[in-house]
């Protein structure tokens, strides 16, 4: 049983604080992308042994280069590639086993000519391991490997950090932002790995995320990484002015746990709004529903012409529907007439729901003749 089950049980049990700590194998999973440019032209002038260093990257509380020598690491690999992988932190961090893989990536970034290697053992004397003929210059195809003459070659890097008992805390919040932030969850979720990406948001703040989740979860977030930029600290920056603190931690700590925010129904509905257009934004259906079925138990005659508003633009059935059911009372009904949202709002519902209201009601000859006017402007501009 997962541990999410392990604690629903509990709760059923009448146990709402509870901890649960779980012995397992913890690898720490990381990758790097090394650019080459202008890669043909400097290999001609490279002597074979001479390599190039990646920026150094952090997997598994160890430091790790990619080494490319472009014209052959020894005698025998001239006219190849060599590519290895370093460890660069061993003075500090120790031996290591590591299983990695490096990939040349074509043009539209998709890894090709994958080798593995399993389990390697760093230890004092290992600096560096990998492969002399990695690939030959002339199977290099500059149409398909090199875009504007640059070579980027991918390194996945999994290291063995042995057997981990972890904590993963699960305590039922009182309110919506009380809840531990994405930042607080990453231990109970085995994210060991620092943060690689920065999320800029419209109120001067920044959240730290992790770029496999963001992937993982949401398409949205993963065309965003794709075309954003890259600090040289290999840190991904996102920027979106329209989202807030609030609602950014409460959409990530959906992304992270899978499970939209407790007390989502006691929240402010302005709160609830926002995370159902972020949401939606991001393609995050279980959480839009959620959200969803939270605003319909607070919908009244002040709120319905919002919450159609928010139907039109984000497609909200179960919101849309309990609007009509407010609607379907006619003193309901006159009340959001009387007010110019509200009569804006109804002008939008369109002539056969406007029909249907008027069918279900039982209207003032005043209303009722001003729904006849809103249905007969509407056929006309259709």
């Amino acid at each position: 049983m997962s541990t999410s089950g392990i604690l629903s049980a509990m709760r059923c049990a009448g146990r709402q604080q509870i901890t649960v700590s779980t012995l397992r194998t913890a690898p720490a999973v990381g990758s790097h992308v090394f650019r080459i440019e202008e890669f043909t032209r400097l290999r001609e002038k490279t002597a074979n042994g001479v390599a190039v260093l990646s920026s150094p990257f952090r997997v598994g509380g160890h430091d790790w280069r990619i080494r490319c020598f472009r014209n052959g690491r020894i005698k025998d690999s001239v006219g190849h590639i060599s590519l290895h992988l370093q460890h660069d932190s061993h003075a500090k961090a120790g031996d290591v086993t590591a299983t990695y893989k490096m990939s040349i990536l074509d043009k539209s970034w998709e890894p090709s000519c994958t080798q593995i290697m399993e389990n390697h053992r760093f230890e004092t004397n290992d600096g560096y391991w990998g492969w002399r003929k990695f690939m030959k210059h002339k199977d290099l195809d500059r149409d398909k490997y090199l875009k504007d003459d640059c070579l980027s070659v991918l390194c996945d890097v999994t290291v063995d950090l042995g057997l981990r008992t972890t904590d993963e805390v699960a305590a039922v919040a009182e309110e919506l932002n009380s809840e531990p932030a994405p930042s607080e969850l990453h231990h109970g979720l085995h994210l060991a790995e620092a943060a690689d990406v920065m999320i800029h948001l419209g109120d001067g703040q920044t959240i730290a995320a992790h770029r496999w989740v963001l992937e993982a979860r949401s398409p949205v977030f993963k065309s965003d990484l794709a075309l954003a930029s890259t600090t040289g600290m290999n840190i991904v920056e996102l920027h979106n002015d329209g989202m807030d603190a609030d609602v950014c931690k409460a959409l990530l700590r959906f992304i992270y746990t899978d499970s939209p925010p407790a007390q989502l129904e006691a929240a402010p509905p302005r709160t609830v709004e926002r995370l159902l257009v972020a949401a939606d934004t991001y393609e995050l259906g279980k959480l839009k529903s959620a959200c969803e079925e939270a605003l319909c138990k607070k919908i009244d005659v002040s709120s319905v012409a919002a919450a159609l508003a928010l139907d039109e633009r984000h497609g909200c059935p179960a919101l849309r529907k309990a609007c009509m059911h407010i609607l379907s009372s006619p003193d309901n009904l006159e009340a959001v007439a009387a007010s110019s949202d509200g009569l804006e709002q109804l002008k939008k519902l369109g002539p056969s729901v406007l029909l249907d209201l008027l069918d279900k009601n039982m209207p003032s000859p005043e209303l009722e003749r001003m729904l006849l006017t809103i249905i007969h402007v509407c056929v006309e501009s259709v």
